[in-house]
């Protein structure tokens, strides 16, 4: 079998947009052109990729399979030509990077300075997601690495532990929750939280547990950072959601205090994750190993 770029383009495009004639439109293609595209692929491969009907069209089995074969290599070729493009300009090369709320503030800045300092020649990316979001990503290639709640990773996905990753309220320590070692959640969705902003992983994350529980959360301030969240709190405010390790750093300088949450999703552990770790670029591969030997210690 031999893959034409194009197709595999215009294949993705058919498969997202359910349609062959919106496909046909987002690759750029006539109508004509795209449908006898799909035909020939069809036939090379040896069994039909669509369901075609009324609406649109759906992936048959062999069709799901190639549309994640498709987004990976789209992905690869992509990410080849960036970097080379890059390198023709005398530019560096730029690893992308996908983190949740915790790893990226609390564990990511110290341990990425000393990997850049020491290649000159690359530059990272790093982006804020939900962990789900993440392993989303990674399994349909849509990113090469990611930093992310253990948990939320199929089995497909290949990791390496980097830390614990614990959620605790935090309430000032005056408050009559501060004299208590843990807490159900729901025993305390009804107080004042201060929280990050609403475009934040770790916000989804809690405000989606909360309305598990049927409750929306009220927020009396929403902020972009543990320290101005751990200020909020010390004043009585309300209380908030952190990593532990946020909220120790915090406790060093905030007459605040930490108090475990007793469901099972507050027990995480960060992981850093890949679809395989052998298969990546040479850049990637390096960043993975510094960010092994930085969990190690």
């Amino acid at each position: 079998m031999r893959f034409d770029l194009v197709d595999l383009g215009l294949f993705i495009a058919v498969a997202d947009s359910g349609s062959i004639t919106a496909g046909a439109s987002r690759a750029h293609l006539a109508l004509a052109s795209a449908s006898a595209r799909i035909k020939a692929l069809e036939a090379a491969v040896g069994t039909a990729l669509l369901k075609r009907g009324r609406r649109g069209v759906e992936l048959t089995a062999a069709g799901q399979s190639l549309l994640d074969h498709a987004r990976v290599i789209m992905h690869n070729v992509d990410a080849m030509q960036g970097e080379l493009m890059a390198f023709a300009r005398g530019m560096k090369a730029t690893l992308r990077l996908l983190a949740n709320t915790s790893g990226l503030s609390e564990y990511l800045p110290k341990v990425l300075a000393a990997f850049l300092a020491q290649h000159p020649h690359l530059s990272i990316d790093v982006e804020e997601r939900e962990s789900i979001d993440i392993a989303n990503a990674i399994a349909t290639g849509a990113a090469d690495i990611g930093l992310v709640a253990e948990h939320t990773l199929p089995d497909s996905i290949e990791r390496i532990a980097f830390s614990e990753d614990r959620l605790v309220i935090v309430a000032a320590r005056h408050d009559e929750l501060a004299r208590r070692r843990q807490v159900d959640f729901r025993d305390v969705v009804n107080r004042d939280f201060i929280g990050l902003t609403a475009s934040s992983a770790l916000h989804a994350h809690v405000t989606g547990h909360a309305a598990r529980l049927g409750a929306r959360l009220r927020f009396r301030a929403r902020l972009n950072s543990f320290d101005a969240i751990g200020q909020m709190v010390a004043a009585g405010i309300g209380i908030a959601v952190m990593p532990e390790v946020a909220a120790k750093r915090c406790a060093r300088s905030l007459p605040i205090s930490r108090v475990r949450i007793r469901d099972p999703w507050a027990n995480r552990r960060l992981a850093i994750c890949a679809r395989s770790f052998r298969t990546l670029p040479r850049p990637a591969q390096q960043l993975v190993e510094h960010l092994r030997k930085a969990a190690q210690r």
